[in-house]
C-alpha cells in the first residue's frame, strides 16, 4: 500500500489579505513558518520515506521548514502545482466576483486540465514511490479537487474550508485511492 499525507502550505500575505494566488509565487509569513513548524512537529512521529513539494515558493518554504524536523529526500514535482485562476490572481473574492460574476476567468487552467494532472502526478506516486509513506506539499485547489473527484464531491471544493498547513491522507490499496483523512487540523495553535 502506497499512503500519501498532503500538507497545504502555510499561510502567505495574500492568503491573510483573501486574495486569489494561483500561481502568482508568493512567499510565506510570519504565520505561515510557524504553521509549517507545527506540521514539522506533529509530523515527525510518523515515518516517511520522501518528501514531494509544488515548485511554487509558498510549498518549497513549507516543505523545508517541516523537513528539518524529517531530514527526507526532497524532490518538487510539477503535477502537483497550484491551479492557474489567469486574470483572476491578486484579486480579492470581491473583485473577483465584481470583475468575473460567471466566475469565467480569462486564461484559467480548466478543471479538466487540473483533474487531468493531479490523477497523472498521483499515477507517478504510485508508480515511483509503491508501498511507501510520501509527504506532498501543495496547494488548496490542488487538494481540495483531488479530494472532490476521489470522494465523487463529498470532500473538497466548496465543501469545507481546506486551512492553511492543514494534513490529510490518502491510501493506494486494492487498485483504488482511499480517503483516510481531510483537512486535519489538530497540531495547528493560534497561528491557524
Amino acid at each position: 500500500m502506497t499512503t500519501l499525507y498532503l500538507v497545504r502550505h502555510g499561510e502567505t500575505e495574500w492568503n491573510a489579505t483573501g486574495r486569489l494566488q494561483g500561481r502568482t509565487d508568493i512567499s510565506l509569513n510570519e504565520t505561515g513558518m510557524k504553521q509549517a513548524e507545527q506540521c514539522g512537529h506533529f509530523l515527525k512521529s510518523i515515518h516517511f520515506d520522501v518528501m514531494l513539494t509544488s515548485p511554487l515558493q509558498r510549498a518549497k518554504q513549507t516543505a523545508e521548514i517541516i523537513n528539518r524536523f524529517l531530514n527526507l529526500p526532497f524532490y518538487e514535482i510539477h503535477e502537483f502545482i497550484e491551479r492557474d485562476f489567469g486574470d483572476a490572481e491578486g484579486m480579492t473574492m470581491e473583485e473577483v466576483i465584481s470583475a468575473f460574476p460567471d466566475r469565467k476567468y480569462p486564461n484559467k487552467e480548466d478543471r479538466f486540465s487540473l483533474n487531468n494532472r493531479i490523477m497523472e502526478g498521483l499515477r507517478k506516486i504510485n508508480e515511483q514511490y509503491r508501498d511507501s509513506q510520501v509527504l506532498l506539499v501543495s496547494h488548496g485547489a490542488v487538494i481540495n479537487s483531488l479530494f472532490d473527484s476521489l470522494s465523487n464531491g463529498e470532500y473538497g471544493r466548496d465543501k469545507l474550508k481546506l486551512r492553511n498547513a492543514s494534513i490529510s491522507n490518502i491510501r493506494y490499496d486494492k487498485g483504488r485511492w482511499n480517503i483516510i483523512e481531510f483537512n486535519q487540523c489538530s497540531h495547528l495553535s493560534q497561528f491557524s
